[in-house]
């Protein structure tokens, strides 16, 4: 289980100084926080802004780890550029913090952050930070495009290739074995999906493929709900359903009938991603997936009906998908 960590009292300037300094690299335009505003520095490129917020309840538990809430904060939005083609630069984040939130918590947290920043080369330029009765975090990330070609999630035509990153529906598991409403006895495979649901990761291949993608989008309120933003009401989806990649832990939760397979496909909190492209760039993006050593599968085609089908042309009977307002 985890730690509920203790009430402790904690003075913005301490946590600055002492926690969120460091996370700006050193940066002169972030002023070392001591200016209520910070700038960037533009040469010909685009900024392509992202802003999500996690709340307590709702998007993680209070015993959660800090080390997962700040994958959590930083995925979401890592994810949100990677789908749009570019790498992170910079972002601003806003801490409201409750009374049990103490120097240990900080101390976690922005270690976590600082492995990730420099992961994935980007700095902290600023943010806020205030008190409340529930831990609620919520970050604004700016990315810089090299080029003009800024991916868009409707951009699409018939026939299109639909594309799906990294494994589906794991954080799904991860989630029902926290809730109690599936259990699992294999310990370590019961650790696997709870380490997923804590900890995931972003699919960064967006910048590498923006060339040959159409329209990209993340999967971060399930595959269908997803896919269906992307399609508008304008087209329609035929997916190869045995094709749709799972992990070799979730094919043996299948075969136990703990939960059905129809369920990963509007499973959340997975960050991967949906890539819509011309069947002529085919060979490129699995060539350019297998070089970056991102496990990509082709799931689908675009279609001229608007419904999505399966590969025998029947509706898919899907759960609806996740909404924070349900």
């Amino acid at each position: 289980m985890n730690k509920i960590y203790q009430v402790n009292n904690l003075s913005e300037d301490y946590i600055i100084n002492n926690y969120l300094r460091k996370l700006n690299f050193n940066k002169i335009n972030t002023f070392n926080f001591e200016n209520d505003a910070s700038y960037i520095f533009l040469k010909n490129k685009k900024v392509v802004i992202t802003t999500d917020s996690i709340s307590q309840d709702i998007d993680f538990f209070r015993g959660d780890s800090p080390k997962s809430i700040a994958s959590k904060i930083t995925t979401i939005n890592l994810s949100d550029l990677s789908a749009m083609g570019v790498m992170p630069n910079a972002y601003l984040l806003n801490l409201f913090l409750p009374n049990y939130i103490n120097h240990n918590w900080l101390s976690v947290f922005t270690n976590e952050l600082l492995k990730i920043q420099k992961k994935y080369n980007f700095y902290l330029l600023g943010g806020d930070l205030s008190k409340s009765n529930k831990l609620i975090l919520s970050s604004t990330f700016l990315g810089l495009s090299k080029t003009d070609n800024i991916l868009s999630q409707n951009s699409i035509s018939l026939n299109n290739d639909i594309w799906v990153t990294g494994n589906l529906g794991d954080s799904l598991i991860g989630l029902q074995l926290l809730k109690k409403k599936i259990s699992i006895k294999d310990i370590k495979m019961k650790e696997y999906f709870i380490n997923k649901y804590y900890y995931p990761q972003p699919c960064m291949i967006g910048s590498k493929i923006s060339k040959y993608a159409s329209a990209v989008t993340d999967i971060s309120d399930g595959f269908i709900g997803d896919l269906k933003k992307m399609l508008n009401n304008k087209y329609g989806a035929k997916l190869y359903i045995k094709n749709f990649p799972t992990s070799s832990n979730l094919k043996k939760i299948f075969q136990s009938k703990v939960i059905e397979n129809k369920y990963i496909l509007n499973s959340g909190d997975n960050y991967d991603l949906i890539v819509i492209s011309s069947s002529k760039h085919r060979k490129k993006i699995s060539n350019l997936a297998k070089k970056n050593n991102v496990k990509i599968s082709l799931v689908g085609k675009i279609i001229q009906n608007p419904q999505i089908v399966d590969d025998s042309n029947n509706s898919l009977n899907i759960p609806q998908k996740f909404d924070h307002f349900r």
